[in-house]
C-alpha cells in the first residue's frame, strides 16, 4: 500500500492544474514553504523533484535565488520523498542540512531529492541521509543538500 501522501499526489494528477494543486495542499499544510512558491513536478517512491521560479520574493541583493530559498526547497523536497516512500508505521523527521552552494542561481531552479539507503520498516530508528541536487534551467548544478533524516517507528 502507498502513503497517504503519494496516494493524494496521484489522485491529484488526473485533475486539470493537479500539480499546482498539490503544491499549493502541501503549502496550506506547512505554510513556511509558501514563501518559495515552490511547484512540485514529481513524486514517487525514493524521488521528489520540485521548482522555484526565480522571482523577486526568493531573490538576494545580488539578483540571484537566495540561498535560503534554495535550502527550503531542498528541505520540502527531501521531507515530500521520504514521506511518500516510508514503510507503514514509521515516521519521519530532518535532523541536520549541510549545503554546498556550487553556482550563481539564476532562472527557475530545478530540484531532485533522492535517498542515499532504501526508506525500510524498522524495530529502531535510523540515520536516513538525502541527497538534494538544484540545477538551473541550463542544467548547471548551482546547489547540493545533505539531509540527515530520522527514521523511527511510530509510538503506540
Amino acid at each position: 500500500m502507498s502513503a497517504p501522501l503519494l496516494n493524494l499526489y496521484r489522485r491529484m494528477q488526473r485533475w486539470p492544474a493537479g500539480r499546482w494543486l498539490f503544491s499549493r495542499a502541501v503549502c496550506f499544510k506547512a505554510p513556511y514553504f509558501a514563501s518559495i512558491a515552490p511547484r512540485i513536478t514529481l513524486l514517487e517512491p525514493g524521488r521528489c523533484e520540485g521548482r522555484i521560479a526565480h522571482r523577486r520574493k526568493v531573490t538576494n541583493h545580488i539578483g540571484t535565488v537566495h540561498a535560503i530559498a534554495l535550502c527550503n526547497l531542498a528541505e520540502l523536497t527531501a521531507g515530500l520523498m521520504v514521506d511518500a516512500s516510508l514503510p507503514k508505521g514509521m515516521r519521519w523527521i530532518p535532523k541536520g542540512m549541510e549545503v554546498q552552494y556550487l553556482a550563481k542561481a539564476t532562472g527557475t531552479q530545478h530540484a531532485v531529492a533522492t535517498p542515499e539507503q532504501p526508506i525500510v520498516a524498522a524495530e529502531a530508528g535510523y540515520a536516513l541521509p538525502v541527497n538534494v541536487q538544484v540545477c538551473d534551467d541550463a542544467g548547471t548544478a548551482v546547489f547540493e543538500a545533505r539531509i540527515a533524516m530520522w527514521v523511527s517507528p511510530l509510538k503506540r
